[in-house]
């Protein structure tokens, strides 16, 4: 028969021999593990981030309309800085930090699980990115039918002491026809996809809807999902009627963003998958 007994506080199972309490009982000498992260370093370097990149979590993003907040995929990475004194940082724990937080991560949390990592970390700073995919239903500008358009979101976010500093970034695709094109050729002018990547800092909540609406609105035509013949005629005359250079779209950009009153900083960057050459034609704007 098997028998309970008790050693150093801890309820052992063992057997009833002697030989049995014997073998069960000098197995609870357990040897620390060597802890080699917080081992000294001679190197004399600091790492300005470190930590883990590439965790998938459920995402919570709270829309204009005030409805039901969003529910998306990000990719996440979580960092802090390393001081020259110690070898390396602890990896569990940014999950542990990141898991603390419940089961869908919610945008609002953000500082709060960069105040922890601090604390967890013993670190001075500490960093959140975060990209994910955000959808709008758009209705065609003929017809009116509905479809869903993705547009990639990202959020940087870092806590310096007690300092927030964060950024937000949008990529979206938008339509450009060529200018030149426009002017030379006889019977068209080649258009093309463009992307372009929005990086702002903000003294107040910008709405992604709103900053997605001032992009699409500085190219020739915005993107749908779902068009009719209608409103392809539609979406083709407006591009025609509205030409613009990669310059023109960052410059176009840029200045609704000199316009808005809550826009601190901002970086546009635009690239164009160009449908007639062999290369992609690039521009890009940053607000010192």
């Amino acid at each position: 028969m098997d028998a309970m007994v008790r050693e150093g506080g801890v309820m052992l199972l063992g057997h009833s021999t002697a030989r049995g309490r014997h073998a069960s009982t000098t197995g609870t000498a357990m040897k620390p593990l060597s802890d080699k992260q917080n081992e000294p370093d001679v190197r004399g370097l600091r790492i300005d981030k470190v930590g883990v990149r590439g965790l998938r979590v459920p995402l919570l993003v709270r829309d204009r309309a005030h409805v039901a907040p969003q529910s998306t995929v990000a990719r996440v990475g979580l960092f802090v800085d390393l001081p020259k004194e110690f070898k390396g940082t602890h990896m569990s724990r940014f999950v542990e930090v990141l898991n603390h937080h419940g089961r869908v991560v919610h945008v609002e949390n953000i500082p709060e699980m960069l105040r922890e990592m601090q604390a967890r970390l013993n670190a001075r700073s500490a960093h959140v990115e975060m990209e994910f995919p955000f959808f709008l239903v758009k209705k065609a500008p003929v017809s009116g039918k509905e479809g869903v358009v993705d547009y990639t979101v990202g959020f940087d976010a870092a806590m310096h002491g007690n300092e927030l500093d964060f950024v937000l970034t949008l990529k979206a695709l938008v339509t450009t026809l060529c200018p030149c094109s426009k002017a030379i050729s006889k019977y068209g002018a080649h258009n093309q996809r463009g992307e372009v990547t929005v990086k702002i800092r903000t003294t107040r909540v910008v709405w992604i809807e709103d900053l997605i609406a001032l992009v699409e609105a500085s190219a020739s035509s915005e993107m749908y999902s779902l068009l009719k013949r209608e409103d392809e005629k539609a979406v083709t005359e407006r591009a025609y009627e509205n030409p613009v250079f990669v310059e023109d779209l960052v410059r176009n950009v840029a200045l609704k963003l000199n316009a808005h009153p809550d826009v601190a900083w901002y970086k546009v960057e635009a690239e164009n998958y160009e449908s007639i050459h062999n290369h992609n034609a690039y521009a890009c704007i940053e607000k010192g």
